[in-house]
């Protein structure tokens, strides 16, 4: 194999992610899933497969550098005839790739899952053996599987047992994890598409559904309540609804709109322990065109009482 440097396209000096990248880049073009027809292609992608499993393996890397042994991990010729970058040709590539599986774009949590996920087998000791005659890569895996689950507001912030059934057609309870979020990713391992190597991972994107009247912040819920103005005014037990069940609230007399009151433990599961609370603003809801309502407040001797806003300077 050539120098695994000019196969991948990058400096002597280049850092784990610039290897990665270049690799992630002509492991998309090249891949034989891609270039059935297309033979060298399909030599081309074993080429930077073996250029990027020795390159990512620390100790290989620099015996490569010291000489010690060529771009297939032989050791160079005692003779000083076929060191670094003497030999040519490649191993064998790793099937059973399809690129809607995983997103070659944006960066993911686990990279080293992805990759082991695309070729299959234990990439710890760059895939393939050393000593003359090198080796055979381990059989690869199936595809991963992508797929995105609507989650109801009230199931995501409660951790409700979620009902999904991936591409293989098996139904299983899911179970959300504390602190989930739109954006949060869970691994079905061996729920991927069938392969060599065995079946490949399906990748759950969850997404939060928006709620009609709760709004998340953070791992608090909030919730504006209407009141009636007798409830506001005298105060009293009123019936409010929360992400568990509804719970009888007390209102203070004389409240005003925008009190707000707290019920502990009501939020969603944090990822350290515990809960989040609800915070619920109480909002007064009077009724348009009331004559009565009207003429009380316009005979109310306290109607015209007082200045509310002189805090604020007005």
């Amino acid at each position: 194999m050539a120098d695994p440097y000019a196969t991948l396209g990058v400096a002597r000096g280049a850092d784990e992610a610039d290897i990665k990248k270049a690799y992630r880049k002509l492991a998309k073009e090249l891949h034989p899933d891609r270039n059935k027809d297309n033979p060298k292609a399909s030599e081309r992608f074993s080429q930077v497969t073996s250029a990027y499993d020795l390159l990512t393996d620390k100790d290989k890397r620099a015996r490569f550098d010291r000489g010690e042994i060529d771009g297939d991990g032989n050791p160079a010729s005692p003779f000083g005839m076929g060191g670094a970058g003497a030999r040519g040709g490649g191993g064998g590539g790793g099937g059973g790739f399809r690129s809607q599986g995983f997103e070659f774009g944006g960066d993911t949590a686990e990279m080293g899952d992805v990759f082991e996920g695309l070729f299959g087998g234990n990439r710890s000791g760059g895939g393939f053996a050393s000593g003359f005659g090198g080796g055979r890569r381990a059989a690869a895996k199936g595809a991963n599987l992508a797929y995105k689950l609507a989650v109801p507001f009230t199931d995501a912030a409660t951790l409700a047992v979620q009902r999904v059934t991936p591409a293989d057609g098996k139904s299983l309870d899911l179970k959300l994890p504390a602190g989930v979020e739109t954006g949060t990713q869970m691994r079905l391992a061996g729920r991927g598409e069938e392969g060599p190597g065995g079946a490949g991972d399906a990748i759950v994107t969850i997404e939060v559904q928006p709620h009609r009247f709760f709004t998340r912040d953070g791992d608090d819920v909030r919730l504006d309540l209407p009141l009636t103005l007798a409830e506001a005014v005298l105060g009293g037990q009123v019936r409010a609804p929360t992400v568990d069940k509804p719970v009888m609230l007390t209102v203070p007399k004389g409240t005003s709109s925008g009190r707000v009151l707290r019920l502990k433990g009501k939020g969603f599961h944090k990822k350290g322990g515990g809960r989040g609370d609800q915070l619920i603003t109480l909002m007064i809801d009077l009724p348009a065109g009331d004559a009565e309502l009207e003429g009380f407040v316009a005979n109310w001797p306290g109607a015209t009482g007082g200045n509310p806003r002189a805090a604020m300077g007005v």
